[in-house]
């Protein structure tokens, strides 16, 4: 898979599209993209214990290659009956070494994020966006008119997330169309665009039920923000 970035000129043209949505609103927009939402190293330890239950159970299964193993090891006649203790220490090391050899493994970040759950990745991005919007935005405007458009690059995941304001007056299925473009554009590789294009939709919903006054002022910047 594609790494999406960010290019240059697409800082120029987001903030350019966020102030001339908000010409025609007292809604403020602000743009963020992130690498990512999250480091998703507990998803590695879920899949290294699941590795040393596996072990277990082919242990359990197959009884006769756990005793030939400890023979192996621990040295003893093939015909003997191996000690309990050493069939113990011998299931011990086959689950430690596999633990470790996973842990090692998922250290790698783009198999990490590739054996990482859809819904998983859904609700990181999604919380990672509440937080960023009320560190930023959140009744940071006079009539709580903030909406914010955040784009996680490495899960390819978008979430818009509005103030107290805008959520009264809009449904959620009024964001379908900016993030239908969003999506599109993410998966075509032109996160840029995307961004862009979804500004422009939010900006259309905002001057539907947040038309401009004249009193409004710019009360957040008028640019992309990548983390």
């Amino acid at each position: 898979m594609v790494s999406l970035r960010i290019a240059p000129e697409d800082h120029a043209r987001v903030s350019q599209a966020i102030a001339a949505a908000e010409a025609q609103s007292d809604g403020e927009i602000l743009t963020i993209v992130s690498a990512d939402s999250d480091s998703y190293h507990d998803v590695a330890l879920h899949w290294a214990v699941a590795a040393m239950l596996g072990v277990i159970a082919f242990c359990a299964w197959q009884t006769t290659f756990l005793s030939g193993l400890a023979n192996r090891l621990f040295g003893g006649a093939w015909e003997q009956e191996v000690p309990t203790g050493r069939l113990l220490v011998t299931v011990l090391i086959l689950v430690t070494m596999k633990f470790l050899g996973v842990m090692l493994v998922m250290r790698w970040r783009p198999l990490r994020l590739a054996l990482t759950p859809g819904a998983t990745k859904t609700r990181r991005v999604r919380r990672r966006a509440i937080a960023l919007f009320r560190a930023a935005a959140e009744r940071r405007t006079a009539g709580r008119t903030a909406v914010l458009i955040y784009l996680s690059l490495a899960e390819r995941r978008a979430e818009i997330v509005a103030d107290e304001a805008v959520t009264k007056a809009t449904t959620p299925e009024c964001w379908g169309d900016a993030m239908a473009e969003l999506i599109a554009e993410i998966r075509a590789g032109r996160p840029g665009e995307g961004m862009v294009l979804a500004v422009r939709e939010v900006g259309e919903v905002l001057t539907r039920h947040f038309p401009k006054t004249g009193t409004d002022t710019n009360e957040i910047p008028d640019k992309l923000i990548e983390l």
